[in-house]
């Protein structure tokens, strides 16, 4: 991973003080990292919500709080620490996992304790259906975005160096990955393509968007969040490949022990990226 951009005086006109930007470079390893933690956002949403039988409602509750907490502490940080950022990027994938199916489902009998009605406290779900959620999650997405840009703040991911740009990226990112999770179970049980289906389309327009990042004509920031946007369908369409009943085409691993699995791949990711960082950090005079 490239080292951390800093900006001087003479990069930003009458600043009299150098500004460490605190989100990390855009490369491959960034985009592993994020499936990575996207896909481990599924399994641990559905591991709270329904193998541990906490319900939709609660879970959603629960992760968005996890969401604010890591929120603040990566708001607060001075620098950019691979830590930080990757643990928020984790916490608005398992938010936006609970918060689609809320939105979008109602507790079926599948995840439902043998002889219960429920499942967890609270209401099951509004069951709104992955069009309605997904066009109300699309809306939400407009707003921000054009709330962003009549701050006149920049939408290159790599130049956002103030607190209210930094906040305006975290509400895109939480919105985009509970939109993603609603495209990707929408693509796994609705669509008919199944789990490999879904993934393979993903994966094609995926590839379609890394062709376009050479057309000039194209923003980068664009490209960015659809990248964005649908790296979480396919972080998606992989957990429940990974965790679901091989009758229902799934590799039926489980959500505790590929959760376990996709964390420890996380944890060591972000060490990496921990030490690269720390080695390519400007050293004092």
């Amino acid at each position: 991973m490239a080292r951390p951009e800093v900006l001087t005086e003479a990069d930003i006109a009458g600043a009299g003080r150098y500004v460490m930007k605190k989100l990390p470079e855009v490369t491959l390893a960034f985009w592993v990292m994020k499936i990575a933690a996207t896909t481990l956002g599924e399994t641990a949403g559905d591991l709270f919500s329904q193998s541990l039988e906490l319900g939709y409602f609660l879970t959603t509750i629960a992760l968005f709080l996890i969401f604010i907490a890591t929120l603040v502490i990566q708001l607060a940080s001075k620098r950019y620490n691979p830590f930080f950022y990757w643990a928020v990027i984790l916490s608005t994938s398992m938010a936006g996992t609970t918060m689609s199916d809320f939105m979008n489902r109602e507790a079926s009998a599948e995840y439902l304790p043998k002889g219960e009605k429920s499942l967890g406290w609270g209401p099951q779900g509004l069951g709104l259906g992955y069009p309605a959620g997904a066009t109300i999650l699309i809306s939400i997405l407009v707003v921000i975005f054009v709330i962003w840009k009549f701050t006149g703040l920049t939408f290159e991911i790599r130049d956002i160096d103030t607190f209210r740009g930094e906040s305006l990226f975290w509400a895109a990112i939480l919105v985009s990955n509970t939109l993603g999770t609603s495209m990707g179970d929408f693509l796994s049980d609705s669509s008919g393509l199944g789990y490999g289906g879904g993934a393979l389309l993903i994966t094609a327009l995926l590839a379609a968007l890394l062709a376009l990042k050479y057309a000039p004509a194209v923003p980068n920031a664009l490209l960015f969040w659809l990248a964005f946007v649908l790296t979480r369908p396919f972080g998606a369409t992989a957990g429940d490949l990974l965790t679901k009943p091989a009758a229902k085409g799934g590799l039926n691993l489980g959500t505790a022990g590929s959760s376990a699995v996709l964390l420890a791949v996380l944890f060591a990711l972000m060490s990496w990226a921990h030490l690269r960082e720390r080695r390519s950090r400007p050293q004092p005079a």
